[in-house]
């Protein structure tokens, strides 16, 4: 399901008057709510990789009381490598296996078959999310014994398939709160107000480049000869459809959250208007650029 089709926008309105019902029930009622909903988020693009998605949730969970309960310092050091060598196999199973199975087609002649694999949409998003967690874990920073509190901070659907990466601790306070789970008509309006935003450049700017950026590149690959002209437009159509679509996301999941009363945080920040490669990694996907100072750099 994505964010920019009619059935979003009707699975939106719906989850979102659940949610403020179930407020008025009881503090955990709202948290049951937005993890059916993200579920059924995740499944409505394929049924067949939710039961993934949950035995990640599941084994991850364990691997962080694990860790939480643990006081030996080597022990918790291989638990860690563990967890983390675990969700990296998963994840390079999928990434990476007919990649590895061609290099070693062109190297060797072998010719195997590929294998039919599908990349399980936002698996890079869960599992980033998920390591970033049990390394904070190991580190003393962050501690969750609720399982539908984990299950909520990994499946929360504004972030699930497009990012950004979140920390366990800048989110989940948020939900220990009352008020988040009484409507706010300012945050509900800022929220609707950047998801329309988001929508514009999805829609109008990126969708409308696609077909320009398409129909060069297909034709180069065919093989035709471009003129300088087209071989700029479509290079250009191209740089400013894949902007605008990762620009348009990024804003309409942080309205979303804000929808629900969660602040997420900012994954792009005008990359474009950067002076340096630096800079622009520091603009482009910004939660993935702290994922990988944080948790890989340092």
């Amino acid at each position: 399901m994505l964010f920019h089709t009619y059935p979003f926008l009707i699975f939106l309105l719906v989850v979102l008057a659940a949610f403020f019902v179930a407020g008025r029930i009881s503090a955990r009622a709202p948290i049951y709510v937005l993890i059916a909903a993200s579920l059924f988020f995740y499944g409505y693009w394929s049924p067949l990789y939710l039961p993934l998605l949950i035995g990640s949730i599941v084994v991850n969970f364990g691997f962080g009381l694990a860790l939480d309960r643990s006081e030996e310092r080597r022990r918790r050091r291989w638990i860690l490598i563990g967890a983390i060598g675990l969700n990296l196999a998963l994840l390079g199973y999928f990434k990476y296996t007919n990649f590895l199975i061609s290099s070693i087609d062109a190297i060797t002649g072998a010719q195997a078959e590929m294998l039919k694999i599908t990349l399980p949409i936002g698996i890079s998003f869960f599992t980033f999310t998920q390591i970033a967690y049990l390394v904070d874990v190991y580190k003393r920073e962050a501690q969750e014994r609720s399982f539908a509190s984990y299950a909520l901070f990994v499946t929360f659907f504004p972030h699930l398939v497009a990012g950004p990466i979140l920390h366990h601790k800048e989110m989940m306070p948020q939900f220990a709160k009352r008020e988040t789970f009484r409507p706010d008509i300012e945050k509900i309006a800022i929220g609707v107000l950047l998801f329309v935003m988001g929508l514009f450049k999805k829609v109008v700017f990126a969708d409308s480049l696609a077909p320009f950026a398409n129909t060069t590149f297909a034709a180069a690959e065919a093989g035709k000869t471009l003129d300088a002209f087209t071989s700029w437009g479509g290079a250009l159509a191209y740089t400013f459809q894949l902007y605008f679509d990762f620009s348009g996301y990024s804003d309409m999941a942080i309205g979303i959250a804000l929808m629900f009363g969660v602040w997420m945080p900012t994954n792009f920040d005008s990359p474009y208007k950067s002076v340096s490669i630096i800079e622009f990694w520091r603009r482009w996907h910004m939660t993935l650029s702290r994922f990988l100072r944080d948790y890989l750099y340092i």
